[in-house]
């Protein structure tokens, strides 16, 4: 993959937090519910799971966000 400029990597995190994290969590919780309700603490582990298995697939956007951007660009 191609590297991402500071800039572009902090609007695309920003879009993701904003628009994707809720969608992900509509999604998430839609999908719990079509099934029985498990016992608290399954359900509990399934909710700690889901809200840390999103950021996996996306840390490479959010990777030195939170730095101030390099000299060179």
């Amino acid at each position: 993959m191609p590297e991402l400029s500071h800039k572009t990597r902090r609007r695309l995190s920003l879009l993701v937090l904003i628009v994707g994290l809720p969608v992900y969590i509509v999604v998430a919780s839609t999908i719990v519910t079509l099934f029985e309700r498990p016992p608290i603490l399954v359900e509990l582990a399934i909710y700690v799971a889901l809200g840390v298995l999103w950021a996996f697939p996306l840390r490479f956007v959010f990777k030195g966000v939170g730095r101030e951007a390099p000299p060179e660009e």
